[in-house]
């Protein structure tokens, strides 16, 4: 059996990292981390000057770019508004159910990505379902779809 040693809790190093050259590599990144440093008011200011793929991007950049983004409804609010152009039914609806803008976002995104592109006319001349790109599809509802044929019939 191998013996575990326990650190002395009452050793002046306990709980300090004896690794200087990790210690000073933490204090630079906490510097040039300006979600850190900034005000709250001021990082939010520069997140929201991102568009939606920049900002889900930086959300995926370190535990507190994804906090600050992820806890901030305020950031997804303008993104959403302009889903709601498309969508203006499924974003009135999540956000009646009490859904923050950034999951009524997330759960409208794609699909008025592909309801957009449908109404615009790209998939009018797709002879067979096999022409379809399947990656950019999504499931819609009834309605939707009976939008989409209107749109159609009136081309």
């Amino acid at each position: 059996m191998q013996k575990i040693s326990k650190r002395n809790s009452n050793s002046p190093t306990a709980g300090k990292d004896l690794n200087p050259v990790c210690s000073d590599k933490k204090k630079k990144e906490n510097k040039d981390n300006f979600v850190e440093i900034l005000p709250p008011e001021v990082t939010f200011k520069i997140f929201s000057k991102l568009d939606i793929q920049s900002l889900c991007r930086a959300a995926t950049i370190c535990k507190s770019w994804n906090q600050a983004i992820k806890n901030c409804d305020y950031l997804w609010k303008h993104h959403c508004l302009t889903v709601r152009a498309i969508c203006q039914k499924e974003i009135d609806g999540d956000r009646g159910n009490g859904y923050s803008w950034r999951v009524t976002l997330l759960r409208n995104y794609w699909k008025s990505k592909v309801k957009h592109e449908w109404l615009s006319g790209r998939y009018s001349n797709i002879c067979s379902h096999i022409s379809l790109p399947e990656k950019n599809m999504c499931p819609m509802d009834a309605e939707t779809w009976g939008e989409i044929l209107e749109a159609e019939l009136e081309r």
